[in-house]
């Protein structure tokens, strides 16, 4: 864990509201982004992002060091995550708009919402095009992957996390986080597959 991450940890263990404003700033973009990628839907993840707040708060305490603090905190959005689509599962929730046409319209600039997924410049319009009808059928495809495949693709591919702390994210062992990262990988393909044609 890094000095920085310490005294903070230190300062929220003593509730410094100051320090929990630091934490909130320093990684609300990372966490919207996650929460978002999850979810696929702007308002859920927003509601969300704001819960995992509230518990890295009241749950200070329980963070025993062992860990980067934003792995716990990477851990405490994707149970949020993975509880808030049960939930939704189960009352026939449907994303209110579609992620690909929602992304189209975030900008990481701005500070609106989270980043999108892909950027890359692309000096040719033809190539632009190409570039954003493989986005679009990605974004769709990641949409369509069930919740572990997604959050597995998500933390590995898109955030670059280590094996290490995508397995102190998801309680699973080693090997099986690369057996079914590699399953995810595989269906991912699969369906970006079907758009692409």
């Amino acid at each position: 864990m890094s000095d920085t991450d310490e005294r903070l940890v230190s300062r929220l263990r003593a509730r410094d509201t100051q320090a929990f404003r630091e934490v909130v700033l320093r990684y609300q973009q990372k966490v919207l982004n996650l929460v978002y990628r999850l979810l696929g839907n702007r308002e859920e993840a927003r509601d969300i992002a704001q819960e995992v707040f509230v518990t890295v708060f009241k749950s200070i305490d329980s963070f025993r060091g062992e860990s980067k603090f934003s792995t716990w905190l990477y851990r405490i959005a994707a149970n949020h995550c993975k509880n808030r689509i049960k939930y939704l599962s189960r009352r026939d929730f449907h994303r209110a708009t579609p992620l690909d046409d929602e992304a189209d319209r975030l900008s990481g600039e701005s500070g609106d919402g989270p980043a999108l997924f892909l950027q890359a410049t692309v000096e040719r319009p033809d190539k632009m095009y190409e570039g954003m009808q493989i986005q679009g059928a990605l974004r769709r495809a990641l949409g369509e992957l069930d919740e572990e495949h997604r959050t597995l693709v998500i933390l590995r591919d898109v955030e670059n996390l280590s094996y290490q702390e995508i397995c102190e994210i998801t309680k699973l062992p080693e090997g099986t986080v690369k057996s079914r990262l590699h399953r995810a990988r595989l269906a991912l393909k699969e369906k970006i597959d079907k758009y692409t044609k």
